[in-house]
């Protein structure tokens, strides 16, 4: 399995978030599997001709988001998309109950619009 990335040097699109929506994706649709270790920075800077530091800011960003894990020495891997998708739901959620609490809102309220977001969402 090899990591397949091409970045547009003409794209709008800034080179680093190319490059973090193109991992991005190829670990949600499981074209990377998990566990399975990414080039290191400097490495796939070369392969694409980019600034170490451009790459660098894609695996931060990536690593943010949950799609990619750094295990010190050993390099950066794809991490459980499940893990990732559940810590940032409970990041969300915790945002809202305190935005909510803020606002002043009832728990029951709270709890409300969160039922009628997630029916708008889910029931279209």
């Amino acid at each position: 399995m090899t990591l397949r990335i091409s970045v547009d040097a003409r794209s709008t699109t800034a080179p680093y978030e190319q490059l973090r929506a193109q991992i991005s994706e190829s670990a949600r649709s499981g074209e990377l599997p998990v566990g399975y270790k990414l080039p290191t920075v400097r490495g796939l800077a070369e392969d694409l001709g980019l600034a170490a530091n451009t790459v660098a800011k894609a695996y931060k960003a990536l690593e943010a988001d949950g799609v990619i894990e750094t295990r010190g020495r050993n390099g950066t891997f794809v991490a459980a998309a499940s893990d990732a998708a559940s810590r940032l739901a409970a990041t969300a959620a915790a945002g809202y109950a305190t935005e909510a609490h803020r606002l002043g809102l009832t728990r029951e309220a709270a709890e409300a619009a969160v039922r009628d977001a997630l029916r708008a969402a889910y029931d279209g």
